[in-house]
């Protein structure tokens, strides 16, 4: 089987968010769960993706699953993102594609510049009290908290300005006891002439990922945050780890549309 990585939302190799990707055959099931998360741990990327083809006629075209090196995971933007390239560069499929995966059938359309955008459930967000000792796990006050649901599983934390999301370096294990997957740290943008209009970092220690380079998931809910803060539909989101990358989100209702592209670096076999 051809195993790919490929970097998500980002136009060059060796930044943005890389991602296993393992186009399986047939199309009658996955393997085994602990092959699957061996893979992924042999990956080490923050996100591995299986996929295997669907029967003609149904909802979907392709089953996918996503998978840290420790967990598997309910919803995973950038590795769909990277999963949509494979298929589309390959020839794999051609025009949309639509993924069975656990959190509902998803849909990936390319367009001709190379972009794919991505048609995600909007993350529910409701307003949480800030829990105890989530400041001092964070390094920085939290000036909004906010649940963003079950198949996110984070919490969304507004701290002061752009500044103090790059200063944020976060004592992991006791940021652990705070959500099930992990924190969102967003601010508006200091300078919007830039090319976004809010920044983010994201850390999740409960599922073996000290800190996301770019997360997609976590744009469906900073997307309904910033859009109701800005009063505009479609922004431009900035996540500001050390390989750092774009997502441009666009939110209509209950789905929001995320949008990236992403550049193939390594292709290779895996060996029974």
């Amino acid at each position: 089987m051809r195993i790919r990585i490929v970097d998500a939302f980002t136009d060059r190799p060796f930044s943005g968010n890389p991602a296993g990707v393992l186009l399986l055959p047939g199309a009658d099931a996955f393997p085994d769960d602990t092959w699957l998360q061996n893979v992924a741990l042999e990956v080490n990327h923050a996100e591995t993706a299986f996929a295997h083809p669907l029967p003609g006629g149904g909802e979907a075209d392709w089953a996918l699953r996503w998978f840290t090196p420790a967990a598997e995971v309910a919803m995973c933007g950038h590795a769909t993102l990277a999963t949509a390239h494979v298929l589309h560069t390959t020839g794999a499929h051609t025009g949309p594609v639509r993924f069975a995966t656990r959190s509902g059938v998803l849909v990936a359309t390319p367009a001709a510049d190379g972009s794919v955008t991505l048609d995600f459930p909007t993350a529910p967000l409701t307003r949480a009290d800030p829990p105890r000792g989530l400041a001092e796990a964070l390094g920085a006050e939290p000036l909004t908290v906010l649940d963003t649901g079950p198949n996110i599983g984070d919490l969304l934390v507004e701290v002061a300005d752009e500044k103090t999301v790059h200063a944020l370096r976060p004592d992991l294990r006791a940021l652990a006891a705070h959500s099930e997957r992990g924190v969102i740290a967003t601010a508006r943008a200091e300078d919007p002439a830039r090319g976004y209009d809010f920044v983010s970092r994201c850390f999740f220690p409960n599922v073996g990922i000290d800190e996301d380079p770019v997360t997609g998931s976590a744009h469906t809910a900073l997307a309904p945050f910033w859009s109701e803060r800005l009063g505009r539909p479609g922004l431009t989101g900035l996540q500001a780890s050390p390989r750092s990358g774009r997502v441009r989100t666009e939110l209509r209702g209950d789905r929001t549309l995320l949008t990236g592209t992403a550049v193939t670096v390594i292709e290779g076999d895996l060996l029974p």
